[in-house]
């Protein structure tokens, strides 16, 4: 069984982060597949429905990812948007309603956070992550090596989306998700700096820290199959691991929800992740890490700071 502990290569690779983000996004394309090259501009998109609600407008819209690839989502406009001009990508977690969650509309009220946000002020777009929701997508017959690359597609062309909305400040762009949610956004933000600051809610641990090694889990459809076909489900052989994604986001600002009780991502490898990227970091206050005692969930009191984070360094 692989040690818990992160390997000597994989902190080397983090603390050097400025000189080897090339690096980091290669070892993590070896993985997912290529990312393949995208249109410039925002993607043209369509208005299926328009209601209102107290405190904002609700608009179901599908988004022209690639040809011919329209991606339902949600976009929540604020009644009295903030000055600023914030905007926020929410990814939602596993579950069958897919962009329903965080647009408030089913599931849990703890992950109703792109509701919450617009509230506060923030555009949002809530898309479906492929074969969730009302998304259909088989990402493998259109040539791709894993979901979690097609995902990263989508995202990107979500950013373009929204840096295009009027009244939205295209350098005030956040990401934020919980559990796949939560890591999809990770990996958004490692391959496009657009995404000024991310919430990372339950989305990661240390590879050699999830199931004690076992990457099983990291390997069906919805994500990479490589990292069983190809690496054995086995930690050392991965050609990335988190203190690299979290490297290739720095220093720009990062919050991290890690409960101590999470039973899908150990707090322990978080903690090395962040420790190993600290010195990436030299404005302290922009790397957060919170661990409520909680289990897998994002508490009201960590989402109000998470929140307040964003409306700081954006």
């Amino acid at each position: 069984m692989p040690s818990p502990s992160i390997t000597r290569r994989h902190l080397l690779a983090a603390l050097a982060a400025p000189q080897r983000r090339p690096d980091v996004l290669a070892g993590m394309q070896e993985a997912m597949g290529p990312l393949p090259r995208l249109p410039k501009g925002a993607p043209r998109h369509e208005l299926l429905e328009e209601t209102r609600e107290p405190g904002l407008i609700r608009r179901l819209i599908r988004f022209e990812a690639e040809p011919g690839d329209m991606v339902p989502a949600w976009l929540l406009l604020p009644e009295r948007p903030h000055a600023r001009g914030l905007t926020a990508l929410c990814l939602h977690q596993t579950t069958r309603i897919g962009k329903d969650e965080p647009a408030g509309l089913g599931g849990k009220p703890n992950l109703h956070y792109a509701r919450e946000l617009t509230l506060r002020g923030f555009a949002t777009l809530s898309p479906d992550y492929p074969n969730y929701g009302s998304y259909q997508f088989d990402p493998y017959a259109h040539g791709y090596i894993s979901a979690t690359m097609k995902g990263i597609v989508n995202h990107m062309r979500a950013l373009s989306l929204l840096g295009g909305l009027r009244g939205v400040h295209r350098n005030r762009i956040a990401v934020c998700g919980h559990s796949l949610g939560g890591h999809n956004s990770l990996f958004l933000a490692a391959f496009d700096q657009r995404a000024r600051a991310v919430v990372t809610s339950c989305g990661f641990t240390s590879f050699a820290r999830y199931y004690g090694g076992n990457l099983k889990g990291w390997s069906h459809k919805g994500y990479m199959p490589r990292i069983e076909s190809e690496y054995g489900c086995d930690p050392t052989r991965m050609p990335f691991d988190f203190p690299g994604v979290l490297s290739a986001i720095a220093p720009r600002p990062l919050f991290i929800n890690a409960p101590v009780h999470d039973a899908n991502f150990d707090p322990a490898g978080v903690d090395d992740c962040v420790n190993a990227v600290r010195p990436l970091y030299r404005h302290a206050p922009h790397l957060r890490l919170e661990h409520p005692d909680a289990g897998h969930d994002f508490p009201p009191e960590v989402r109000q700071r998470a929140w307040q984070f964003l409306e700081s360094v954006l």
